[in-house]
């Protein structure tokens, strides 16, 4: 996504805009040229949503999904589990991607609209985000909850009773 502009087209349901950075021109240039001369296509990025995602970027870039690139995972950098990731590959998991999709476009969203504003309105420097500002609001409530509290003194009073 851009960095000076939201990068997210609001009025075509959201979509995120991507760009290629020009510092990294020549690796994918190199990237696209590997596909361009493979037999297979193997994406190991971190087994997370973000790794997820680096994989579909380089697949959509590279245009490797038209040679049907194969999700390689693992936890561990030991010989037998990277052996046992290529015995296992998968497809993209575009469950993943989406998740990081919408996780990169709220970031977008919130902290480009909302800071700014925070800018004019409050202090300069000040950022908003989507955990961090319903973070802060939780902690703000449960302040004026305890600052509003009046104690008041009470008694209990315990009895056992038995008849003799």
């Amino acid at each position: 996504m851009p960095k000076s502009t939201l990068g997210v087209d609001v009025e075509n349901n959201f979509t995120p805009k991507y760009v290629s950075l020009k510092a990294k021109a020549k690796v994918i240039k190199e990237l696209k040229e590997a596909v361009k001369n493979s037999k297979a296509i193997y994406l190991a990025t971190d087994p997370d949503r973000e790794g997820e995602a680096i994989a579909w970027h380089i697949s959509e870039v590279t245009k490797a999904n038209l040679s049907n690139p194969k999700r390689v995972v693992f936890h561990e950098i030991t010989k037998e589990a990277i052996d046992k990731a290529f015995k296992n590959t998968r497809e993209l998991d575009m469950d993943l991607v989406n998740a990081q999709q919408a996780r990169r476009v709220l970031d977008r969203l919130v902290g480009y609209k909302l800071s700014p504003l925070l800018w004019r309105k409050v202090q300069r420097g000040l950022s908003a985000g989507r955990v961090q500002s319903v973070s802060l609001k939780i902690i703000v409530d449960r302040e004026r909850e305890i600052e509003k509290f009046v104690s008041t003194e009470y008694w209990n009073i315990e009895a056992l009773l038995s008849k003799k």
